[in-house]
């Protein structure tokens, strides 16, 4: 049981990763679309949530994989949030239902 508890933060850090580093792609790709410098924002964009999410698994793990290993779980897991998150209508419709477009 202590086991579990210390790894609790480990997951919690792994979330708030994920969501930072995928919820940070959206909002870049949603800058970028209208930006007269669309790379400018992508590359600057990925090395800020790269630095992060690896200084917070480095910072989380303490040299434990057990940590790292809930970590990325939680890492992983954050990424199915913001994806169902981040999905339009549109795509969830045409992804049950047959394709929009001809091939």
């Amino acid at each position: 049981m202590n086991e579990v508890v210390n790894l609790l933060p480990a997951l919690v850090v792994g979330v708030l990763l994920g969501a930072m580093f995928f919820g940070g792609l959206w909002w870049t790709v949603q800058k970028a679309v209208s930006s007269k410098q669309p790379a400018l924002w992508l590359l600057g964009s990925q090395l800020l949530r790269t630095s992060i999410t690896l200084a917070g698994f480095y910072w989380i793990s303490s040299r434990h994989w057990e940590r790292l290993l809930v970590c990325l779980v939680g890492f992983v897991m954050a990424r199915l949030v913001v994806m169902r998150l981040t999905q339009s209508t549109e795509a969830r419709v045409d992804s049950v239902g047959e394709a929009g477009h001809a091939p």
